[in-house]
């Protein structure tokens, strides 16, 4: 899960040197007229290209990503080197986390209740952007030299768009991947853990670096089926507890649920007051944050998710791409929504000055006893380390894309190092750095859906001639279109 950039929080220290230099980028890349612009934008013009695929086919792809765990008998004869349950868990991993929890209540205390509208929007468009990303992930996916699986914008832009545009854009997505897997993969991700079980049990932080770097590190030896398994029993059950959390919350404050859902709608188009950083929330600050936390929590552009798309095992690259795409929904429909909902129809909106801490003030004051709090930690720390695996495993493909498989090693020595290193250290620019690098992931991944969005309609539609509900055996297909040339070329060292 990608948290929120730093200039989107109530308060930050003033920049000085550094500092200030990183802010100026930060500022630029992720004001009102850059990316999220080119990120709604792109969202919009895939799904009327697609004509409105997200929604047409959102059942039959919940139900095949959810409940026919066989994919529709590809699990046997298929490429792929996990389920596509284990892709979407993987990528869920990912992005379900600390932004879901916090993040929501950032963008209500700076843009105000219809700042949870426009979340709602971002999702529409954004899961036309990850079905798109996840398909040409499948597309244009290789073989590397250990046998396994690489995809992604690092390489679909490579064997997609034809010479140098499309190696330099494939070069420039890996890079910035590979330092954003180490900022808001990583680092950001251990000191939260650390920072909340120090604050709720009071655990040294230390001895949970060491606990969480073991851990991760253990896992990791496995490479993406140990990860997969992981993902595929813990995610779940972490979203499954959180939920059900929350679904409490609105049922004992039944009577608040609805008028929290006239705030929003009203809200998103007249700016209601945000009570926190700023007094009288405009409609377009209600727009700037609801958009940029919407994108920031399902991470639909971006392109990591596409990563461990590819490794899903998938007879047609649609199929798994629609099993993406329902990631997006999951991740902000769902638990976004959820969270938003209890914020607002406790009131706690109001009232909490702090958006680090207003999602436990609205457990709190939701449950009985004062065990609220606890809930809201546990998810944190749990929904966090899952986020740290799934960017462990989109850094190393991307180690692979510029390296080759020997620097696998090495990167995971280093990750769980630094896995360790965000545990026991007070980050300052390290979160601005971090929102640059994904900033810098999205640019070429955009500009290479836009470009190819003409070539995945086309293949979306034939496909959904032969196959409208999902429902005919995988084997019943050729084989991935197009896979011969992609498998004739170099592969992936």
């Amino acid at each position: 899960m990608t948290p929120l950039p730093t200039h989107l929080l109530a308060v930050s220290a003033p920049p000085t040197g550094l500092s200030e230099v990183l802010s100026s980028i930060n500022d630029f890349l992720w004001g009102r007229w850059l990316l999220i612009v080119l990120l709604l934008g792109t969202g919009i013009v895939l799904t009327v290209r697609l004509r409105g695929l997200q929604l047409r086919k959102l059942g039959p792809a919940l139900r095949f990503a959810l409940f026919q765990r066989d994919g529709g008998g590809e699990a046997d004869s298929a490429a792929g080197d996990i389920s596509h349950y284990q892709a979407l868990t993987t990528a869920l991993a990912a992005t379900v986390g600390v932004g879901n929890i916090v993040g929501v209540a950032t963008a209500i205390h700076l843009g105000g209740p219809g700042a949870l509208f426009w979340m709602w929007v971002s999702a529409l468009f954004g899961m036309a952007a990850k079905y798109s990303e996840s398909f040409l992930a499948v597309r244009f996916r290789t073989t590397d030299a250990r046998g396994q699986q690489s995809g992604g914008p690092q390489y679909y832009l490579r064997h997609a768009i034809p010479g140098w545009p499309g190696r330099f854009l494939s070069i420039f997505f890996a890079c910035a991947a590979v330092l954003a897997s180490f900022g808001i993969g990583c680092m950001t991700q251990s000191n939260a853990v650390a920072a909340q079980l120090q604050r709720s049990f009071g655990l040294d932080p230390w001895v949970v670096g060491l606990v969480l770097a073991l851990t991760v590190g253990a896992v990791l030896l496995g490479g993406i089926k140990a990860i997969g398994k992981v993902t595929a029993g813990f995610v779940p059950m972490m979203i499954v507890f959180y939920v059900t959390g929350c679904l409490y919350i609105l049922l004992a404050n039944a009577s608040g649920v609805l008028p929290a859902l006239g705030e929003v709608f009203t809200g998103a188009f007249t700016g209601s007051g945000a009570v926190g950083g700023f007094v009288g929330s405009t409609f377009v600050m209600a727009l700037q944050y609801g958009a940029a936390r919407g994108l920031f929590s399902n991470e639909s552009g971006m392109g990591s998710a596409a990563i461990a798309a590819a490794a899903a095992k998938t007879h047609h690259p649609a199929r798994q791409g629609l099993v993406s795409m329902t990631q997006t929904f999951i991740d902000t429909i769902i638990v976004v929504s959820c969270t938003g909902l209890v914020i607002l129809s406790t009131g706690t909106w109001k009232t909490s000055s702090d958006p680090g801490t207003m999602t436990g003030d609205a457990f709190s004051h939701g449950l009985p006893g004062s065990w609220g709090h606890y809930i809201v930690s546990i998810a944190i720390v749990f929904l966090a380390s899952s986020t740290i695996l799934g960017w462990a495993y989109y850094g190393e493909r991307c180690v692979v894309r510029l390296v080759g498989v020997r620097g696998i090693m090495a990167y995971r020595v280093v990750f769980t190092a630094v896995v360790f290193v965000g545990t026991v250290t007070e980050l300052t620019d390290v979160w601005t750095f971090s929102d640059i690098a994904n900033g810098l992931m999205i640019i070429p991944n955009l500009l290479g859906l836009l470009i190819l969005s003409g070539l995945i309609a086309r293949e979306t539609k034939a496909y959904l001639e032969q196959d409208p509900y999902l429902r005919r055996r995988g084997d019943e297909f050729s084989s991935v279109p197009g896979q011969a040339a992609v498998d004739a070329a170099p592969a992936a060292r």
